[in-house]
């Protein structure tokens, strides 16, 4: 027994590895954290992938149509105000119509979206009926298809319409978006609790009341995402409203600025126009991301707070 005893004070007394015998054992050292070094350079070469067209845009919208094609490097000129007061004078200002267009098209579209997106999300997410998850399919099936072979179809119900060539061609195949019903519905899953929307029943309140009141708030993050989106796609649409459309004053801004290129097949001079004419198509999606990001931060933020 007295060597058993020997030992157990012995262990007891033994000092802790890593540890200075007569001082006390302190909490462990956090060691530095080590950035990785590939996904790090993966990432930097995605951002250089990304951002040089728009660093080349940004360059040659400064040249001149002369120095556009004699100067390859990435020094910028001192014709970016010549540039923009021919784009402005081509044709009587016809790029600012395209501009009016895209803002219409874009705008209109993405609001109408946005509420058909809503209201179908939120109809899939709260009632229960027959074939909703049937009809939600079908709904899915539209994000598969590219708009390539829809576009030929919407082209024919437009025609049998009459109304090939004109706004209503463009804006009514955009209102309804797969993706966005589908955001809709996940979005309103889990922001709109089922006992909210009980409570707002038994006190009384309608369908409609219970939709406007308690859910569109509640998916109000939801929606901005499904309008930015939308805004975003339709913004870029090119085939649609090339299809659509034969009036070049009602072409929005990517179409013009295709006619424009083809227009400008071996001259130097309108070469520089479409490059200055991109670069001011850039400018109204990098405003609206930055006015709506902040509204959109501040959605977010609240409903963490009520949740």
């Amino acid at each position: 027994m007295s060597g058993f005893a020997a030992t157990t004070r012995t262990r007891k007394a033994a000092p802790a590895a890593g540890t200075t015998p007569g001082t006390s054992q302190g909490p462990p050292t956090a060691r530095p954290r080590r950035t990785a070094l590939l996904p790090t350079a993966a990432l930097v070469l995605g951002a250089l992938y990304c951002l040089l067209p728009v660093a080349w845009v940004l360059v040659a919208a400064t040249k001149s149509g002369a120095d556009l094609f004699s100067t390859f490097t990435f020094l910028p000129g001192d014709g970016f105000a010549d540039n923009l007061a021919d784009l402005g004078a081509y044709r009587d200002g016809i790029y600012w119509r395209w501009m009016a267009n895209s803002i219409l098209y874009a705008g209109l579209g993405a609001v109408l979206s946005t509420v058909v997106s809503a209201f179908a999300g939120y109809a899939l997410a709260v009632y229960r009926f027959p074939g909703r998850e049937v009809f939600f399919n079908v709904i899915l099936t539209g994000v598969l298809m590219p708009p390539v072979i829809l576009a030929i179809p919407q082209y024919l119900l437009m025609a049998q319409a009459d109304l090939t060539d004109s706004y209503l061609s463009v804006l009514l195949p955009l209102i309804l978006s797969p993706y966005g019903v589908y955001l809709g519905r996940v979005y309103a899953e889990a922001a709109i609790p089922g006992e909210l929307v009980e409570a707002g029943r038994m006190d009384g309140a309608g369908e409609l009341r219970i939709l406007l009141r308690i859910a569109v708030p509640m998916m109000a993050p939801g929606l901005v995402t499904i309008f930015l989106f939308q805004f975003t796609a339709i913004w870029n649409n090119f085939l649609l409203p090339f299809i659509m459309l034969g009036d070049d004053e009602k072409f929005p801004m990517t179409v013009g600025l295709f006619t424009l290129l083809k227009q400008g097949a071996g001259q130097p001079a309108l070469y520089s126009l479409v490059i200055t004419g991109a670069l001011l198509a850039v400018v109204p999606l990098v405003a609206l991301f930055l006015v709506i990001q902040r509204f959109w931060s501040l959605d977010l933020l609240s409903g963490a707070v009520k949740s």
